[in-house]
């Protein structure tokens, strides 16, 4: 029977195999399980943890813990959740020192299981995820352009966007406001202020320091400020914040269900 010795170079190699294979034993688990009822409960979803090795949580619309979904050694970023709040896409670090994105993945968070997307050699890499609007595709954008995949279980059947269909697209990757659609998150002039940009007009003002926005529903829209969410109605009302517990490290990149009936 082979033995590591700390500090010995077997251990190294051993540690980050343990790693794997126990995460790849979750993964087969619905995630959120006896938590938050996938499809039909109202939640976020948002990154957690350092940037080496960040993580993703859910966290119920109207606050408690945060409940982690994936246990994995490498980063995952920029989580996008399905319009039916069951599929999550979201990317995956390259490696366990470099968490540059590498990979597109697509969580089944009502089963647990996971389906990495691949673009074809050339696509450039991948920095941001949506879903269209009938959650049949996943919407890539990467350094070379913009792609769209069928969704699973589908076979992940990759197009090029382009044309007619690239308006569409690019409104999957935005922060859009209103039921039907009236404005769009933009960032101000000013370093780290957020803007609201209508068909015409110059853009008005939104947050000041706020390091996201994101739809919330159809009547309001929600703001990562620090370790605060604060959530606005797009009319008359209050601000209310969202009470959630038990968080990890630098919680940011935010993506939301609004739930069904």
């Amino acid at each position: 029977m082979t033995r590591a010795i700390p500090g010995s170079p077997l251990t190294s190699v051993l540690v980050p195999l343990t790693l794997f294979l126990l995460t790849a034993c979750q993964g087969v688990l619905p995630p959120l399980r006896d938590k938050i009822e996938v499809g039909r409960d109202a939640y976020a979803v948002f990154v957690g943890g350092s940037g080496l090795g960040g993580d993703l949580y859910g966290v119920r619309a109207d606050g408690g813990p945060a409940y982690p979904i994936t246990y994995t050694p490498v980063a995952e970023q920029s989580p996008a959740l399905a319009p039916d709040g069951v599929g999550l896409a979201f990317l995956r670090g390259r490696s366990l020192r470099d968490s540059t994105p590498a990979a597109v993945w697509v969580l089944n968070l009502m089963n647990g299981a996971e389906r990495e997307l691949r673009l074809p050699k050339g696509s450039g890499m991948p920095t941001r995820v949506g879903w269209s609007r009938d959650g049949a595709a996943v919407i890539i954008e990467s350094t070379a352009g913009l792609f769209r995949v069928a969704a699973p279980p589908a076979p992940p059947r990759v197009e090029p966007v382009s044309g007619a269909g690239r308006a569409a697209a690019e409104s999957s990757l935005a922060v859009l406001l209103g039921d039907p659609v009236f404005a769009r998150v933009v960032p101000c002039k000013t370093p780290g202020d957020l803007c609201v940009s209508g068909d015409t007009g110059a853009p008005g003002f939104l947050a000041h320091e706020a390091r996201q926005a994101v739809r919330w529903g159809a009547d309001s829209v929600a703001l990562l400020i620090g370790n605060r969410v604060e959530i606005r109605p797009l009319g008359p009302g209050r601000p209310r914040r969202l009470t959630w517990t038990n968080l990890p490290l630098d919680p940011r990149q935010m993506t939301f269900f609004e739930g069904r009936e």
